[in-house]
């Protein structure tokens, strides 16, 4: 997501190109997986507003697109989440997070179990173009655990298995942080 943000998503102030922390509410200016783990819903909802403005001017702009549908992902609007990452996907060969975060929403806060083939699939596609981008624990996290409840649970053959993404996440230093900010964005 290349473009900048110029106002801030919470209180509105201009801000310069670049700014990753408001000066005046010391909010961060962007969203992401990590801070969007953390944020309660008044806050999910300022931000969303803020980046609707933003869309309002801009429509195309897949950082921003990025942004909401991620805040929609908070929210759990699964239905209104998906379109804005396809947005911030289209043609985005430079960051990893709508592709790590589209993974996500595509299973709808369930279990990968209950999720549809064609969903899972799907994630699976994101998070391997993720992980072409830039290989972060996390996302090889995510890829064994869907591995595991999807296809192991079900007795069916996949590689690489769950155990190998999980030692892939392990030696690209997962942390614990990841691993609860992953669980908060599941919804588990």
């Amino acid at each position: 997501m290349s473009a900048t943000v110029f106002l801030c998503p919470c209180c509105d102030k201009a801000l310069e190109p670049g700014t990753k922390v408001c000066p005046q509410c010391n909010q961060p200016v962007t969203v992401s997986s990590s801070t969007l783990a953390t944020m309660e819903m008044p806050i999910v909802n300022k931000y969303l507003k803020g980046f609707n403005k933003a869309l309002a001017t801009d429509p195309e702009n897949q950082e921003v697109n990025g942004y909401a549908a991620m805040c929609f992902l908070k929210m759990k609007l699964y239905d209104k989440a998906m379109p804005l990452f396809d947005k911030a996907i289209d043609s985005n060969y430079d960051s990893a997070e709508p592709y790590f975060m589209a993974a996500i929403c595509l299973l709808r806060g369930k279990k990968p179990f209950l999720a549809q083939r064609a969903d899972i699939n799907k994630a699976i596609e994101y998070l391997n173009a993720a992980n072409m981008i830039e290989p972060r624990g996390i996302q090889y996290q995510l890829l064994g655990y869907i591995k595991e409840d999807y296809f192991e649970r079900k007795y069916l053959n996949v590689s690489p298995t769950s155990a190998e993404e999980y030692s892939q996440a392990q030696q690209l230093g997962l942390s614990d942080a990841d691993v609860a900010t992953l669980n908060s964005l599941l919804g588990q």
